[in-house]
């Protein structure tokens, strides 16, 4: 027994699926902002000696200039020196002045996260004792004002313009073959092309600013252009643009000669034109992926291609569907849009779907991290919106299906009726060849009594002839025109005499508008911070401010970077001293990798020195626990002062390296 799915058990199950991956996915496009994790001097931290470095570690590697990290006294003036550099994995560093005043220090700092976008913020920190500073710390708009909202709008014309070029090019080729001769539909695949184009151009331009100083007269900064193209986001727009040309190509060949074949022929070239169309799109949507969230965060290996599916799932769905609109719109009366093509966009449109639920589960997974930051994020706030509009969306898909549904019945009916009419016409056919002699022979009298008519009146015709011919081109030129608009309107009204078709353009115009304002949240969520990232910046600043409130009741953390110049010789040491009294105390150090995983040295060994007061230094050698872990308890401290903790680390039998901090203890 076979068992048949009705239309409207499939639309809600298409309802169902739809609105689940939305409620997962988001925007199909983001993974993880670069977020501040950590700093040294930690933030608000009231420090006795003045550093004379400042480091900041972030949830991912950064790219930065030579501006990216700023370190400003309470008048306002910088005392950082050289260049930022990388220290260590995501930890990054400024050298400041030696000998700084007491007083209150701002550090702001700029960077582009690995995900491409810019990142800013800044705190305080404090030597001996706070003061007033006329820094501002909440003035940082990165990635904001007129050319924020410029390179907003060149994102959204990008991604609309792919939309549009794939989805139509898609639909011509896979649903209506016979529309590679309609000229609305290539205006519109090649408008999308044209858009991609130029939006492209307009990022390249806008990158430099963008990401640095965010003003308008730094666009066609030659030297900003130049850094921008030593970046990824920059030879990802690059590698988009050689990519445009092959797609130029493609569309040529489809609007072109493809056009031109006979059906017959159309069958053996539409195959190699989907294989080469589908290697241009599947390009062009990893230009977003290897650049962008996807290419940073868990497991890119996965999310990049899993990212590829997802933006071509969007485009035939969304730009078949915009395709779909201008057909039934502008398609002539001649060659309107058929049932087959609508049932097979309808199926093509429901494969999309599944597609798009299938990735973003998985994308979820890496962008939001908990269902609390669908409402403790504004991340997760926008995707809230989101994901009603997509319900919208699909429920007025069903009511185009439903559409689609009468518009098949009607076509098989009326094909009956067309075989029925056949036969009709056959059985009259004896009956119309024995008059038509009779209406033969009146014919032949009318016509030899219309020429001798004819000939009376040429000579007449020929008398006036020479001076009505302009007056008559004029003539002939306006009623062409008046036969245009003649031939429009009837073309407007045999489209809007079926009432199922009418039906079924007002749906799907319905979902084209909503589509539009999915597209531009979608493009809003791409430039939000994901809420996983946002999480756990949150939780990284509640976990400094902790550390700092234990250091001040007498526990003590200090995190410190070494080299010890060998082969994997880099790393990051955290030395944890409790309570960092006079007396007894615990101490646990941790030894990690730049990624941040344990690293298992051979040896750690510490001391402990108070110049001042010419004590030590003081030996200890901590037992190892276990991987990356050592530890050692009854450390006895014999007063109160500005000790210096060294620590040296040796990662091989000949490869060690002291690095040391001052601390407060007692």
């Amino acid at each position: 027994m076979t068992t048949t799915i009705t239309p409207r058990v499939r639309n809600l199950v298409l309802l169902f699926l739809a609105v689940t991956g939305m409620l997962f996915a988001g925007a199909g496009t983001a993974s993880a902002h670069a977020a501040l994790t950590g700093s040294d001097p930690s933030s608000g931290v009231v420090v006795d000696k003045a550093p004379t470095q400042i480091s900041l570690t972030f949830s991912e590697k950064v790219s930065t200039n030579d501006d990216s990290l700023r370190v400003l006294d309470p008048k306002g003036k910088r005392v950082d020196v050289g260049k930022p550099s990388n220290i260590s994995g995501t930890t990054y560093a400024i050298q400041v002045r030696s000998g700084l005043a007491d007083g209150t220090y701002t550090v702001a700092w700029q960077v582009v996260s690995a995900d491409s976008h810019p990142v800013a913020g800044a705190f305080t920190f404090s030597v001996g004792a706070p003061s007033k500073t006329t820094v501002s710390v909440s003035d940082q708009d990165v990635g904001g004002g007129l050319v924020g909202g410029l390179y907003g709008f060149g994102r959204y014309m990008s991604y609309a313009g792919f939309i549009v070029m794939v989805g139509g090019a898609a639909f011509v080729l896979a649903c209506w073959q016979r529309g590679a001769g309609v000229r609305a539909l290539q205006r519109l695949v090649v408008s999308g092309w044209v858009s991609l184009t130029a939006a492209t151009l307009w990022l390249l331009l806008l990158r430099g600013s963008y990401t640095t100083t965010g003003k308008l007269g730094d666009i066609f900064d030659l030297n900003l252009v130049g850094q921008v193209l030593q970046t990824k986001t920059g030879a990802a727009l690059v590698s988009r643009l050689l990519l445009l040309a092959a797609a130029a190509l493609f569309i040529a060949v489809l609007f072109g000669a493809y056009d031109k074949r006979e059906d017959e022929e159309k069958r053996d070239l539409t195959f190699g034109l989907a294989i080469g169309g589908g290697v241009v799109a599947a390009g062009l949507a990893a230009s977003w992926a290897l650049a962008e969230h996807a290419s940073t965060g868990l497991q890119p290996g996965i999310a990049m291609p899993v990212d590829v599916v997802h933006l071509l799932a969007v485009a035939i769905w969304l730009g078949g569907l915009s395709a779909l609109l201008v057909a039934l719109y502008r398609a002539p009366a001649d060659n309107q849009v058929g049932r087959t093509a609508v049932q097979n966009f309808s199926r093509i449109a429901f494969g999309s779907v599944l597609a798009l639920v299938a990735t973003g589960i998985y994308q979820s997974w890496r962008q939001l991290g908990s269902w609390s930051a669908f409402t403790d994020t504004g991340y997760g706030q926008l995707l809230l919106v989101k994901i009603g509009l997509v319900a919208l969306l699909v429920g007025i898909a069903s009511i185009s299906r439903r559409w689609t549904g009468r518009l098949a019945d009607t076509g098989e009916k009326k094909e009956r009726e067309k075989r029925e009419k056949k036969g009709e016409r056959e059985k009259e056919k004896a009956h119309a060849s024995a008059s038509s002699k009779t209406a033969d022979s009146s014919a032949t009298t009318s016509a030899e009594a219309d020429s001798a008519l004819a000939a009376s009146s040429s000579s007449s015709s020929s008398r006036g002839g020479d001076s009505k011919a302009p007056g008559g081109s004029k003539r002939a030129a306006q009623l062409a025109r008046q036969q245009a608009a003649v031939d429009s309107t009837r073309q407007k009204r045999l489209r809007d005499a079926d009432p199922i078709r009418f039906g079924l353009r007002r749906s799907v115009l319905a979902e084209a508008a909503v589509a539009v304002v999915v597209l531009a949240v979608t493009t809003a969520l791409t430039t939000t911070e994901p809420g996983r990232t946002e999480e756990d910046a949150k939780a990284a600043k509640a976990s400094s401010s902790s550390a700092a409130s234990s250091s001040s009741a007498g526990a003590l953390t200090l995190d410190m970077s070494f080299d010890t110049g060998g082969t994997d010789g880099k790393g990051v040491i955290r030395l944890d001293l409790d309570p960092a009294r006079v007396g007894g105390n615990e101490m646990h150090v941790y030894v990690q990798r730049p990624n941040g995983r344990a690293f298992d040295v051979p040896e750690v060994k510490v001391a402990f020195t108070l110049a001042a007061k010419k004590i030590g230094p003081l030996p200890v050698t901590p037992d190892h626990i276990t991987t990356g872990h050592w530890a050692a308890t009854g450390i006895q401290i014999p007063m109160a002062g500005d000790w210096k903790i060294s620590v040296t680390v040796r990662t091989s039998d000949i490869d060690q390296t002291t690095v040391d901090k001052n601390a407060q203890i007692g």
